[in-house]
């Protein structure tokens, strides 16, 4: 079925898609990925009319780049909700700065002078933990409800108005709200814009591009939504993590941060996959996979025991919820994966 799919999409694409889904070049072959397995793959995204662009790196080394449909490679696009993973890297730099105390610091007094004129207790019970991890208990401002809190004159104060749905550290409550929250902290302590904040954190150790993106009405850069990276600095991302935080020998993340932010902490109501500080976390023939997942098919992908990152971004116009996520997944368990996998195994 997929053979038939990648023949039927590319015969009505022409010889341009042709060529983006034949076998690897020789700038593409890998000793660590099986070569006929990967040209499968290439063949496979090809035929996934809303993927825009696919990067695979093994052991450090790109091996695949390939920019299907929309903008190239290095030009930054709406990465939707992987902000948050982008966010949960900021959040820990800022606990090694001292701007935050700890994961376990309340957010409230962050926050006086904001929270509603008769504040309900449990505000005082949420810490960067419950937004890190979306167990604030907070009722969602994603959504159909995220259109009602967009249109608001004052999204802090609206986010710390809801009704509480769930105790603090209870269930996942999927709501950018929390991590706006998160950007608002950042800049209410420090007195600079999350912009400002991510270019010196993480644009300058990395060596990547980042643009403005959208504000609320206060001015406060959006947390968890809407930054824009490109396809080659979400990698650079990736590996980072996937390098336990560091890059060319400088440590960038604190110590112990990735491994606190693969951390299982609760559980998608809608996938069943976990989920730590901006991280899903599931697995793919048997080997941990961490990801990153925004609106539309926009995917950060690390499997560190196969030295595996993989960047896929899509249009962020269409949803990924109908199961096209689950290409995107499939591509990369049955496809990288596997593939990853073949390479390894001793010739017969």
């Amino acid at each position: 079925m997929l053979a038939l799919a990648a023949g039927l999409a590319l015969a009505a694409a022409g010889p341009a898609a042709a060529q983006s889904a034949s076998a690897p070049t020789p700038k593409e072959a890998s000793p660590g990925l099986d070569p006929t397995l990967l040209g499968s793959v290439l063949q496979r995204a090809a035929a996934l009319p809303r993927l825009h662009a696919l990067i695979i790196a093994h052991d450090g080394v790109t091996v695949v780049e390939r920019a299907f449909h929309g903008p190239g490679l290095d030009q930054p696009v709406n990465i939707k909700s992987a902000s948050k993973t982008v966010m949960s890297a900021l959040v820990g730099i800022a606990i090694e700065h001292r701007v935050f105390t700890d994961v376990d610091q309340p957010i409230a007094p962050i926050f006086a002078g904001f929270l509603p004129p008769t504040p309900d207790p449990l505000l005082g019970r949420i810490t960067i933990d419950h937004l890190l991890s979306m167990r604030a208990g907070l009722d969602r401002t994603s959504g159909p409800n995220y259109s009602r809190w967009t249109q608001s004159a004052d999204w802090v104060r609206y986010i710390l108005a809801r009704p509480f749905v769930d105790q603090p550290g209870g269930g996942m409550l999927y709501s950018t709200g929390d991590t706006h929250l998160l950007s608002a902290a950042l800049t209410r302590v420090t007195g600079r814009s999350t912009l400002a904040l991510m270019r010196d954190w993480l644009g300058g150790p990395l060596g990547i591009a980042i643009p403005a993106w959208p504000r609320d009405p206060q001015g406060i850069y959006v947390g968890g939504n809407d930054m824009r990276l490109s396809p080659r600095a979400l990698l650079r991302l990736g590996e980072l993590y996937r390098h336990d935080g560091m890059v060319g020998g400088r440590r960038v993340l604190p110590q112990g941060w990735v491994q606190a932010s693969w951390t299982p902490r609760t559980r998608s109501p809608h996938t069943g996959h976990a989920y730590g500080y901006g991280w899903f976390i599931t697995a793919a023939r048997g080997h941990p996979v961490y990801y990153a997942w925004g609106f539309g098919g926009q995917m950060l992908y690390v499997v560190p025991d196969l030295g595996l990152t993989v960047v896929m971004t899509s249009n962020p116009a269409a949803p990924s919820n109908d199961g096209y996520v689950q290409d995107l997944h499939g591509l990369l368990a049955d496809g990288i994966v596997a593939a990853a996998e073949a390479a390894g195994k001793p010739a017969i």
